[in-house]
């Protein structure tokens, strides 16, 4: 893979990540990009609807990418709903497969400027215990990120995410 190629991939992901920022924002959604899951994993893109419930969203913007995660089933014993998140040119009939579990995992494609639903996620509700506890991990990330931008000399205090 070329340095252009890697400053493509990167600028396509998120480009992706903004459409769909944009997408749920407008229906009461909000994301956080990059969260950090208990497991050891990493949601590109996590947040909460009106009703508290958690939403996860990975993203994929490269065929290569997507079929060779295996790791995704990991994300959803953190979340109600889970998407994929592509851009508009990438082949998603994959996502109908048995192994991506199309029974459990919604669909949206975006670009830089907006997003689609194309296949709304099945809600699979977590625990109460499960969902307290994730929505305050999100709820202190979002304040440590904003007051870290804030006034970065905070950034080595608390326990980073």
């Amino acid at each position: 893979m070329s340095e252009s190629d890697v400053i493509e991939t990167s600028s396509d992901a998120a480009s992706v990540c903004r459409g769909i920022q944009r997408l749920f924002a407008r229906n009461d959604v909000w994301l956080m990009p990059e969260m950090p899951l208990r497991n050891g994993r990493r949601a590109d893109l996590m947040g909460l609807d009106s009703k508290g419930r958690i939403i996860i969203v990975e993203v994929k913007v490269q065929r290569g990418d997507l079929l060779g995660d295996g790791k995704w089933p990991d994300y959803l014993e953190f979340c109600d709903r889970f998407y994929w998140g592509l851009p508009p040119h990438l082949d998603r009939a994959v996502l109908d497969g048995e192994d991506y579990r199309p029974d459990c995992c919604g669909i949206v494609v975006a670009d830089g400027y907006d997003g689609e639903i194309v296949r709304p996620a099945p809600l699979h509700p977590l625990a109460a215990a499960r969902r307290k506890t994730e929505v305050e991990r999100l709820a202190r990330a979002a304040m440590r990120r904003s007051t870290v931008a804030l006034d970065p000399h905070c950034s080595p205090w608390g326990n980073a995410e």
